[in-house]
């Protein structure tokens, strides 16, 4: 069986493919950095002796859904990982950052699911996780693209899943809080209030979810707090919510 799981290069994606790996997927590994990812290659091979592929692509490309799917044309598993936040005022963010979040958190995920799904129907059998975040639940100011596309892979993710009802086709959505990656560097967040926050294990996370998706849970919120998050909306005025929301991630 094998298994594709984008942003590898570290992270949740790593922790992942460690996960695969341990049930014994071979794996195809994608992500930009070409050095980190055969590293990781390297390691997981030794470690359970499975086939591990690397492809080092920037999937925050337009075309790069269909060039990564001419390269592996099926996949048992699909792990829609990669993502990454711009945080700033929207009108003062480039729009070429804009246009690639938007194209690796939206339309690339989107395209990779829409491409091995069929597949996985025919046979009867197959498993998606998609990573969202606690930030799907709730408007973000500061991080608008961000907290609108997971919005968007949550929903996504969770209609499909019940489409594929009884299909013997799975698909996950995971929602963590803040997690111990470098999405805080990429995101220049360092000095948000959010990061000085708690950070979640990223193995911890990672694993949560893989369970999850292993018994075909729709959708996957590790942690009480971030379970709270969720679940806020539903409790607090619109306004008191988008201040809180704002101050959370809002740099001084």
């Amino acid at each position: 069986m094998k298994a594709l799981v984008t942003g590898a290069s570290g992270g949740l994606g790593l922790e992942f493919a460690r996960l695969l790996a341990a049930d014994g997927y071979d794996l195809m590994l994608v992500a930009r950095s070409a050095d980190r990812l055969e590293a990781n290659a390297r390691e997981l091979h030794a470690a359970h002796g499975v086939t591990v592929e690397t492809i080092a692509a920037d999937l925050g490309r337009l075309d790069a859904a269909a060039e990564l799917v001419a390269r592996v044309p099926s996949c048992d598993v699909l792990v829609n990982n990669a993502g990454f936040a711009s945080n700033g005022r929207f009108d003062t963010i480039a729009p070429e950052r804009t246009r690639e979040e938007l194209l690796l958190d939206v339309v690339t995920l989107t395209e990779l699911t829409r491409a091995y799904l069929p597949a996985m129907r025919a046979r009867g059998a197959g498993r998606i996780l998609n990573v969202a975040s606690t930030a799907a639940f709730l408007p973000g100011p500061f991080m608008a693209v961000y907290y609108a596309s997971k919005a968007y892979v949550l929903s996504f993710s969770q209609a499909l899943a019940e489409e594929l009802r009884g299909s013997g086709v799975t698909v996950t959505c995971l929602c963590p809080g803040a997690t111990a990656t470098g999405f805080v560097e990429r995101a220049k967040m360092q000095e948000s209030v959010l990061n000085r926050l708690p950070l979640a294990d990223a193995a911890s996370v990672a694993r949560a979810g893989y369970r999850g998706m292993l018994r075909g849970r729709d959708l996957v919120i590790p942690g009480i707090s971030n379970k709270l998050v969720a679940f806020s909306p539903k409790i607090t005025p619109r306004r008191v919510l988008l201040w809180t929301s704002r101050k959370a991630v809002e740099l001084p």
